[in-house]
């Protein structure tokens, strides 16, 4: 059965990153994309010079009405990115509430793009709109440590404050949290990062599945624009697939981000030369030739499973 996605995100002219990241992935998975491109830059903003344009709330429901006047505004999927726009955040939430009203299975994706290490990057009034409005409407969220944080009003220092950060979480609204990445320590070494993640599914008879699960990754040395893009992507297009078994979707999710990011690296060190650190130029992602590893990855990362439980809802 077809499937679509409508998706909110930045697009760039060169490079990858928001829509360029997430499109062209899924497409070769099946998925029909829809893309409302919510900035359109020359390049990302890692680059020395860029240029470009916002989209305003109101040219966003512009674009949205023709959408519905046409009467194609029919959605299986909804992803939504970088914002950094309050009004356009609100726009982007009626949106969602509409198509989820036309469509009661319509699952939203959320990366809820708000900072990292501790630093927001967008401005913090966003936070409200996203506690309040965005993150009860989200199926499937996939913030960092520092942005579940934020969501929460909870630190995590230990894998315990991690699934009860990720209970909270479900608490507000998805039934699906992946906490992408975590500075919780690896026990393979700190040459991994953590990152964990909770599926609570209730079914008809009340009865609560969960699963959480904990990945190491393999860290690279380099800055990659569009991996977390990538990451709900397939989040998104993985559950699809595997939509009770959380550990196999993040499995392959992870996988792929591994694949495309270890081609990255090896053709941008080669572009570099040696002892250079390469560009952000060299660094963009190597989509196009990932398309094989994108269909069908080859698994390089196994989720150990902390807790998986049936139990009655009271």
């Amino acid at each position: 059965m077809e499937c679509r996605v409508l998706s909110i995100q930045s697009h760039v002219v060169r490079g990858y990153v928001g829509n360029k990241s997430a499109t062209f992935p899924l497409q070769v998975l099946g998925f029909e994309v829809d893309s409302i491109n919510s900035v359109q830059f020359s390049n990302h903003t890692g680059y020395a010079h860029w240029k470009g344009q916002v989209l305003t709330a109101e040219e966003l429901n512009v674009l949205y009405e023709g959408i519905k006047l046409n009467q194609v505004n029919h959605y299986d999927y909804i992803l939504t990115g970088y914002s950094r726009d309050t009004s356009f955040l609100e726009m982007v939430v009626d949106i969602i509430q509409e198509l989820k009203k036309a469509n009661s299975s319509l699952v939203y994706v959320c990366d809820p793009v708000m900072g990292d290490h501790g630093v927001m990057y967008v401005p913090e009034n966003l936070l409200p709109v996203y506690k309040d409005k965005v993150v009860p409407l989200a199926d499937i969220l996939t913030p960092n440590q520092f942005e579940a944080e934020l969501l929460t009003g909870k630190k995590i220092n230990t894998e315990e404050d991690a699934v009860e950060v990720m209970d909270l979480l479900h608490k507000m609204g998805p039934e699906t949290v992946v906490l992408t990445s975590t500075v919780l320590p690896s026990k393979h070494g700190d040459q991994f990062l953590v990152a964990l993640g909770s599926q609570k599914i209730v079914k008809s008879d009340g009865t609560t599945i969960s699963q959480k699960i904990c990945m190491d990754i393999p860290k690279v040395d380099a800055v990659f624009v569009g991996t977390g893009d990538l990451f709900a992507a397939m989040l998104l297009a993985w559950t699809h697939q595997h939509p009770k078994d959380l550990k196999t979707a993040c499995e392959k999710t992870v996988s792929v981000m591994h694949h495309v990011i270890k081609r990255t690296i090896t053709h941008a060190k080669e572009l570099a030369g040696p002892g250079k650190r390469p560009s952000p130029a060299q660094l963009e992602l190597r989509m196009v030739q990932s398309k094989a590893d994108i269909e069908n990855p080859a698994l390089v990362v196994e989720a150990k499973v902390l807790k998986k439980s049936s139990d009655k809802t009271l």
